[in-house]
């Protein structure tokens, strides 16, 4: 998703309590950073923060960081975060929002640092050929979220896109994911799981465009080859 530059964004994020912009450093001790054992989660491409402000705000027993590549993305995430914190009269200590290349991501992230879930939510589908090695679902990609994630992390996902969803379960399949659930129709779910609808998925369903979604669950250890 495109964004137009916001002068402000940078400035924002650099005075933000709750922004990280080295995160590097901590691989291995992000419980220190929170200053808890609570289980942590995270969120790929977390865009405008619609949804990790809301998820992170009903569950204060959960740590959450959040990832986007664009300044201006985090600049609106921020926002959305102090913006649903203040509505809710809780004080922003679980949530952390960073920059960084979500393809070095195992450079941010380790065993020690007890992710339990990853989120990622209508991702770039990369639907040609030669650019599907940058879906955040692609094997690839898979692989690398595994040398940090623990035997039975789990991964969230969402998408509008078929040929991308069909796709990432064969990913999922192939790395030693076990897929728990998955949707092709996600508005007729019931008790799929509790849905926090972003802003792409509520277009999409104006569209008349069917969400899809899965659960995996990690069963095998990441293998250096």
């Amino acid at each position: 998703m495109r964004i137009r530059y916001k002068p402000w964004a940078r400035p924002e994020l650099e005075a933000s309590k709750f922004y990280i912009d080295n995160p590097e450093e901590y691989k291995g001790r992000w419980k220190t950073l929170f200053k808890n054992s609570n289980p942590i989660y995270i969120e790929l491409g977390c865009g405008k923060g619609g949804f990790i402000s809301k998820l992170a705000v009903s569950n204060q027993n959960i740590n959450y960081i959040a990832i986007d590549l664009v300044d201006a993305m985090l600049g609106l995430a921020k926002r959305k975060i102090e913006e649903e914190y203040k509505s809710n009269n809780k004080e922003i200590d679980n949530i952390y929002i960073t920059r960084y290349d979500i393809e070095r991501i195992n450079n941010i992230f380790s065993k020690e640092d007890g992710i339990e879930r990853i989120y990622i939510n209508f991702c770039n589908p990369w639907p040609r050929g030669k650019h599907r090695k940058k879906r955040l679902t692609h094997t690839r990609q898979l692989e690398k979220y595994k040398e940090f994630l623990n035997i039975g992390s789990k991964m969230f996902f969402k998408t509008d896109d078929d040929e991308l969803f069909n796709d990432s379960i064969n990913y999922f399949k192939e790395v030693g994911f076990n897929i728990e659930k998955k949707t092709y129709d996600l508005e007729k779910e019931d008790d799929f799981w509790v849905n926090i609808e972003t802003e792409h998925e509520k277009m999409f369903k104006e569209q008349g465009i069917k969400i899809k979604a899965l659960i995996a669950n990690n069963i095998i250890s990441h293998i250096n080859k």
